[in-house]
């Protein structure tokens, strides 16, 4: 089976800083990754095509996304940046689309889980921006803390012609006693049809050095059962998986927890969903 891994990162910290991995806890990963650390990683596992992610609200940094897919048949698709709230944001996806690797360009994200706001997707002038997101052609991945759950629903019934992409199951509590108001709210989002999930971002939500697959497969069923195969996408989250497991055990983790699907269910998870939805 051919395996698309619909979530990583890179980053070069000579060319723009990432602030959001300072820190004691997230020093293992505080250096530069770039495709040629994850392209033997990819190779290994059977990954034949990947989608690479925004990590910060800069807009310097999507057209260097779309430059290195350009240079590199293992990136099939780039989920960006771009101010949503900017007046002339549909002119500047248009320019986006243009530039080299612009054909790469398959969404775009914005670190709502820093928006103090929780209602913040249901903005006018966001709700603006959503809409030409659309218009554009491209999804909208949605990376959200459990409390924007019920915001990230409401943009996606406005917007019934824009596909929202639920990023790592959307943070849910892994550590707590159970999966409580983020199960209902995972749920009511995955009520809309315009919507899919990755199956990703787990095994750093979970406690980082003693995860197991049992501790998260109740979490993986839930979205196994609200979204469903054909709306599920797996992602590895490299490198940020690193604070918890190597690249290799995550899609091992991911195969264990979608081990009870038939053979189709499993092509949707890790190939099917993630072509179809980035239109790889």
């Amino acid at each position: 089976m051919n395996i698309v891994d619909a979530h990583h990162h890179v980053w070069d910290l000579s060319v723009r800083d990432q602030e959001w991995i300072r820190g004691r806890a997230m020093a293992p990963i505080r250096r530069s990754f770039g495709i040629e650390d994850l392209a033997p990683l990819a190779r290994a596992a059977g990954v034949r095509a990947t989608v690479l992610v925004q990590t910060v609200c800069a807009a310097e940094e999507t057209p260097e996304l779309l430059a290195l897919a350009a240079a590199d048949n293992l990136v099939a698709g780039v989920v960006g940046w771009t101010d949503l709230t900017a007046p002339d944001i549909a002119d500047t996806l248009a320019a986006l689309i243009e530039l080299p690797g612009g054909d790469r360009l398959v969404g775009v994200r914005h670190q709502v889980q820093s928006e103090p706001d929780p209602r913040w997707l249901l903005r006018p002038d966001v709700l603006r921006g959503l809409a030409a997101v659309a218009e554009a052609g491209l999804a909208y991945d949605l990376v959200v803390l459990p409390h924007q759950l019920p915001a990230a629903a409401g943009a996606a019934a406005r917007l019934p012609g824009l596909t929202f992409v639920l990023d790592h199951l959307g943070k849910p509590p892994v550590t707590s006693a159970g999966p409580g108001p983020w199960s209902r709210a995972v749920r009511a989002l995955a009520a809309h049809p315009n919507t899919v999930c990755k199956l990703s971002g787990l095994v750093t939500e979970a406690d980082r050095s003693s995860w197991t697959v049992a501790g998260l497969r109740p979490w993986a069923d839930i979205v196994l059962e609200a979204f469903g195969p054909d709306r599920l996408m797996f992602g590895s989250d490299w490198p940020v998986c690193n604070l918890a497991a190597d690249y290799a055990e995550v899609l091992d983790a991911a195969r264990a927890l979608t081990g009870r699907l038939g053979d189709q269910e499993r092509r949707a998870v890790f190939e099917a969903t993630a072509t179809r939805v980035y239109r790889l």
